[in-house]
């Protein structure tokens, strides 16, 4: 299994407007090829930043999600006027291990 994890920081006071995007978001990954499952959590000691935990069954189902127009299309639903904390948008890949 191939984790992506994509965390970025809210500098406006407009983290319950994300969050309410995430949780009415269309849901376009969830029928893209290979995509397993998407968790979105924020740290309770920093409610400003989030995380997005996609799984995959491999780094080519996600190589091929992320270069889609279905991924340009997900992202129709930011919040307009949202301003991150320069620089503080990451992305990170893992191996899933086990359980």
């Amino acid at each position: 299994m191939f984790i992506a994890l994509s965390t970025f920081t809210i500098a406006n006071d407009m983290a319950p407007a994300v969050k309410e995007a995430f949780q009415n978001r269309p849901g376009f990954v969830n029928n893209a090829p290979g995509f397993i499952k998407l968790q979105v959590i924020s740290p309770t000691d920093n409610p400003q930043e989030i995380w997005l935990i996609t799984q995959w069954n491999n780094e080519e189902s996600y190589k091929t999600w992320h270069h889609s127009h279905m991924y340009h299309e997900s992202h129709s639903g930011i919040p307009k006027g949202l301003k991150l904390v320069p620089r503080s948008a990451k992305i990170r890949f893992f191996e899933h291990i086990c359980e």
